[in-house]
This record gives C-alpha cells, structure tokens and sequence, in this order.
C-alpha cells in the first residue's frame, strides 16, 4: 500500500498525522516513510532515524562541445526550459534551469553534446523509531527544483509484501506535490476549517481528481470555523476519516518534538482504523 499525506496549505499538521500514521502501523506491517518536502524536511524530529546512508542526488545537465558545434540552434529550439540560448554562434547553457530531461543531447545533429552530472542535493537512509525505514531528500540551498530529488527518491522504493510506504508531501500544490502524489494509491489530505484550508484542498481535489486518485480528509483543529469545510466535503463526497479537536496542549507538545500518538495514545487505534478505512477505500475502486 503506497499512501500519500498532502495538505495543500502549509502548517495544517501533514507531518504530525504522517509520522503517527507510520508509528501506528509499525505493528502491523513493515513501514517505509518518505520526507518528499526535500525543501524543508521535518519528519525527522518526530521519528529520529539514525542516518546509516547517504548519496548524492543529481541531474545531468548539458555540456557544449563548442570546438564541433556548428551553432545550428536545435538544442535552443527543443528544450521547453529555456535551459539554452543562442547568442551569435555561442550556446549558452544555464544549469539552474535545466531539468536533466535528455533532450538537446538527443536532438544535437552533430552529437556535439555531453552530459556531466550536477549535484542538486542528497538522499539519505536509515532505520526509525519503531523499526521504520526512514528515507528523505535534502534540496541543496540555492537549487531551484526539489521535482528531480523526489523522483530519485521514490526510485528507493522496490514493491515488497506486507509492505505500507507512506509518502509525507511538501506543502503546496505544485510539481513537487504531483510528483509525490505520482503512482500511489491513495491520498491522505490533512486540512483545517479555516478560509485559507478550504481554498487549498479544492486545489487538492482537484488534481488528484485528474490523477484518478482516491482521497480522504483528516480535519485538524477540528472545532475552529465554520460549516464551509463540511458543506464542500459533501459536495465532492469526500470521507472524513479522522477529526482532531483544536488543543493547546497538544500544539505545545509537538513543538517540543512529541508526535500525536506519544500525546494521546488513543490515537494509534484511531489511525489504524483510518488505515482500515483506506484499504477498504482502494479496494473498492479497483475491483
């Protein structure tokens, strides 16, 4: 089972519901967790992996073998990042532009193009509390594009029985989330009943609407508000698997590094039982 927790705004409790999720299952199945917010990742401080791996994540970006190349312009006219420019007989590349896709080095008439690799950032591996296997990648300060170290990371992943992986989502509902949200089964949406939460989950639905992708919600700060959330959930008959009451106490909790199931132990059960709602979720839509 291969689940997505995504959140759409930022600061809505994606991390503190992923990491009890994985903590929760840990019991019952072998659990693999994903910190994808390769821009700023925090699943760390709640489940204190012990790093045992560490390799570099990178793109391979063009190099101009300008003695040969005859300025003819088609690697300028076949790559959608604007990546390359022609200036008089000169090729310009600009790295920070360039997504590693191939194309100029396969389009080069005169196969005067190379490809030398580029660090944008690091993978890492290592063993969790609870015996999870902890992944995450680390965007390099300065590098415009986490979308190639997700993609790298998820590469880790090898399909194993009895095996729950679950992928913590940056914020946002940019290429970063698609890219996470790309191949799983289903996708866990952690929001808030407030006007800033409602806007970004109907952004939520809507591509996971695109992608086919079945979803659920988890409303946090639940009790805050007003009906808008509940009214749009009917509207896009969307479940609610999982309410947690606005509280101070657990909010100054988890800024000290507790995660929600250390705070409240009643909710492993809670989380085992939305873990039970989504499989029955994914196996009605496949059969």
């Amino acid at each position: 089972m291969q689940i997505a927790v995504a959140s759409g705004k930022g600061g809505t409790g994606k991390t503190t519901i992923a990491t009890s999720l994985a903590l929760s299952l840990a019991s019952l199945a072998k659990v693999r967790y994903f910190d994808c917010d390769v821009e700023a990742p925090n699943g760390h401080l709640f489940l204190k992996p012990e790093f045992s791996e560490s390799t570099p994540a990178v793109i391979r970006i063009p190099q101009i073998q300008t003695e040969k190349c005859t300025a003819c312009g088609r690697c300028v006219e076949v790559c959608e990042f604007h990546a390359l420019a022609q200036v008089g007989k000169n090729i310009l590349v600009f790295p920070q532009l360039c997504h590693g896709c191939g194309s100029c080095t396969w389009n080069c008439p005169e196969n005067v193009i190379v490809e030398v690799p580029n660090p944008i950032g690091t993978l890492e591996r290592g063993m969790a509390l609870e015996n999870i296997e902890f992944f995450r990648g680390l965007l390099t300060i300065s590098e415009p594009m986490p979308t190639p170290i997700i993609r790298q990371l998820k590469k880790r992943v090898h399909p194993q029985p009895n095996t729950i992986n679950i992928y913590d989502a940056p914020p946002g509902a940019s290429c970063s989330v698609v890219e996470t949200l790309r191949g799983v089964d289903f996708a866990l949406l952690v929001t808030e009943p407030t006007p800033f939460g409602l806007h970004d989950l109907k952004q939520m639905l809507g591509i996971l609407s695109d992608m086919n992708i079945p979803s659920g919600v988890v409303i946090n700060r639940d009790g805050i508000g007003d009906d808008s959330l509940e009214e749009t959930l009917r509207e896009f008959n969307i479940p609610v698997l999982l309410r947690v009451p606005f509280d101070r106490a657990l909010a100054e909790n988890l800024a000290s590094g507790r995660t929600l199931v250390d705070v409240y132990p009643e909710y492993r059960n809670a989380l085992r039982d939305l873990y039970q709602q989504i499989t029955e979720i994914v196996g009605g839509k496949t059969k």
